[in-house]
Parts: structure tokens; C-alpha cells; sequence
């Protein structure tokens, strides 16, 4: 027997955080969400201040056996003219009929919440936050705010009916395997910058509200014409900020600027997911906290997590300074490895970009679509 019911209460949204941590208990690769992170996401964010979302919990004779959360994103059916829901969140055993209840479930209560064109997914909310179904790269573990997934999930999703939207390319380079020619060349492009006053520098944390303010405008300009892109309001991008500042290290947040003018944008984040393998499920305390602390100088990987330049301000040798600047203080940091990403399959300016720099393409993920 399969029963599928709305969270509602804190032990669900317990049950429904911590499924995860169970179903994947065997796996090597699987890194665990922090729960507080998690359950503000879905109480706190400001997302839900101007969206609708509904978690479900799937049983089967009496066990917890998948969950999936129901989103309606107005901002996205704004800004991209449509009337989609999405779903996210989603986790399930390998059965195709708790798969079919949960989706169905989805289904309904984005009827009624008025869709009527397509259901896309997975998203958690949107493409701003940790998205797409991994359908190559099952070796290694997950980097910091990427998804994970067992590789049965494509038979499950894909029997449901649903297809291929587009997919999501992350880029690996492993020690010194890369192309350093934009390092090499990185005085040549700065001074070809400098005649035009444009500088690259480092975020500036003693002002970082003001910095969020012009780099949420970059975002929102640099982006804007990805499929499926969604502009971040200013409550979203300072919650973002205000979660990226705990983490980030000043040398690989830098700054494109002419004339105080921010232009482009390149952030490169320590993948705390390293330590997060090691947090058992997920909660800080009492001894998560400790592993937190001592552990941060042993991450060995970065993850350029957004590199992006406004129109009128590309290809100018913005982009190659701003990834020469991160390859070369990567090597001074002594980091082992990086991932880029993810890079969407149809950009080939950036694409080809990174295959000249000798990135290799280790990890795919796919968002998929379905007429309601």
C-alpha cells in the first residue's frame, strides 16, 4: 500500500530532510545536506514570500519510501511569460509506483494551483539553487551545491513520462592538468583592461552590503538570457550573499570594475562538501561543528561556482583575466583539483572556453520537462 501525504508538522519535515541520509546510507558518494540549512530553505527563504511550495512524503506499507516537493514559481512564469510549475526535492526507492504517486501527486496540486502549460524539474526552487538530475558522473561525490542522485532515478523520472529540457555540464581539472595560457598571458590582459579603466580586484567584505547590491544587478543582467533563468529579487540574493559571505574566501570572489561600475563577477568556492561527507547526517551539533572548524584547511578542491560578464562588456578579455586570476592563485593555494560549473549544453562561447583550458566534462545533469 502507497499513501502520499503533505508535510505538516516538524516530525514530517524531519522525516522528509533526513530520507535522504537513510536511503543512501550505503553509498560512498553521498554527501548529506545540514539540516538547519535545509529546513530554512524550505520554512525561511524568502522565496516563499512571493511563491507557493508543498512537500509530500510518500509511504509504503508503513515506511517512509520517497518525498518530492510541488513548486509554483511566479517569478519564473513572470519574467519567462509561461504558466510552468516545477518539482524538486525529489527521492525515492527504485519503484516505479511510488515514483508514479508522488509525481501524480505533484501533478494535482499544480492544477490546482492554475498551471496549465508544463511541469520541469528538478529544481529547488529554480535554476538559482541546486538543480538537474545526475545522469553521467556517478563515480565521485557531489561538489559544494551540486545534486546527487543514485543512477535509477533516470528510469523513474523518465517513465513518468517526462523528457529532456536541456542539460547541465559540470567541468573537472585534476592538480596542474590545465592550460595555462591565460595565466600566462593574465599582465597582457590586465593591461589591455587598464586602458579601457576596467580592474579586477578582490570583494571588498568590509562593504559587502554594497557589493550585493551591484553584483545582484550583474547576475540578473549576466544570466538573463540562459534557458530558464529567473532574476533574484533582493531579499533572495541577500539571503544568498548572506550564506555565500560564511563560506567564501576574498582571493577567489573577484570583481570586474571600470570606473566603480561592476561589470562581471567571478566566484570560486571551497568545496566544504568534504567536510560535510563526514558530518553525520547532517547536523552541526554536538560534534558536526568541531569537524566544521578544524577541518577547513585540509579542502583540497574549489568549485567556480559563477563567472559572468554584462553585455557590451564581453569579449573584451574580462572572462580569461577573471579565470586566469582563480587558476593562478588555485596554484599558489595548492589546491589538488576544481570543477567548473555547471555550464548550460547550448552556450558554446563558454563552453569552448573551457575545453581550451583543458576542462574535462565528468558530470552531466538534466532538467527535465512534461506537459501538465
Amino acid at each position: 500500500m502507497i499513501e502520499v501525504i503533505p508535510v505538516s508538522s516538524k516530525k514530517e519535515l524531519t522525516d522528509f530532510i533526513d530520507f535522504p541520509h537513510d536511503l543512501y546510507k550505503n553509498d560512498p558518494y553521498y554527501v548529506p545536506e545540514l539540516f538547519i540549512a535545509q529546513r530554512d530553505l524550505l520554512t525561511k527563504h524568502p522565496f516563499h514570500k512571493h511563491n507557493s511550495l508543498q512537500t509530500f512524503i510518500a509511504y509504503k506499507d508503513g515506511k517512509i519510501a520517497g518525498r518530492i516537493a510541488a513548486i509554483l514559481n511566479n517569478a519564473h512564469n513572470e519574467f519567462n511569460k509561461r504558466n510552468d510549475g516545477f518539482f524538486g526535492f525529489f527521492d525515492c526507492i527504485d519503484d516505479d509506483d511510488v515514483a508514479a504517486e508522488l509525481f501524480n501527486t505533484v501533478k494535482n496540486w499544480l492544477k490546482e494551483k492554475g498551471v496549465t502549460q508544463k511541469i520541469i524539474g528538478p529544481v529547488n526552487f529554480s535554476t538559482n539553487e541546486p538543480c538537474g538530475l545526475l545522469v553521467e558522473g556517478f563515480d565521485s561525490s557531489p561538489v559544494l551545491m551540486d545534486t546527487y542522485n543514485a543512477p535509477y532515478y533516470i528510469n523513474l523520472v523518465e517513465k513518468q513520462g517526462y523528457q529532456k529540457q536541456i542539460d547541465l555540464i559540470s567541468w573537472n581539472w585534476e592538480g596542474q592538468n590545465y592550460d595555462d595560457k591565460s595565466v600566462r598571458l593574465l599582465t597582457t590582459l590586465q593591461e589591455r583592461l587598464k586602458r579601457n579603466n576596467i580592474l579586477i580586484r578582490n570583494v571588498n567584505l568590509k562593504d559587502f552590503k554594497n557589493e550585493t547590491i551591484k553584483l545582484r544587478e550583474v547576475y540578473n543582467k549576466a544570466w538573463d538570457q540562459n534557458t530558464g533563468f529567473v532574476p533574484m529579487n533582493d531579499e533572495e540574493f541577500d539571503y544568498l550573499a548572506k550564506d555565500l559571505k560564511l563560506i567564501l574566501d576574498p582571493d577567489f570572489c573577484l570583481i570586474a570594475e571600470q570606473e566603480g561600475k561592476i561589470v562581471g563577477f567571478g566566484l570560486a568556492l571551497p568545496d566544504y562538501n568534504q567536510i560535510f561527507k563526514t558530518i553525520k547526517r547532517g547536523r552541526l551539533l554536538p560534534t558536526g561543528i568541531f569537524k566544521l572548524l578544524l577541518n577547513k584547511k585540509k579542502i583540497s578542491r574549489i568549485r567556480i561556482y559563477a563567472l559572468g560578464v554584462i553585455e557590451g562588456y564581453r569579449k573584451m578579455g574580462i572572462e580569461a583575466c577573471l579565470y586566469g586570476t582563480i587558476i593562478k592563485r588555485y596554484k599558489e593555494r595548492g589546491f589538488k583539483c576544481a570543477e567548473a560549473g555547471w555550464t548550460l549544453e547550448n552556450n558554446i562561447l563558454i563552453n569552448n572556453a573551457i575545453i581550451a583550458i583543458k576542462g574535462d566534462p565528468y558530470k552531466k545533469y538534466r532538467l527535465y520537462e512534461k506537459d501538465i
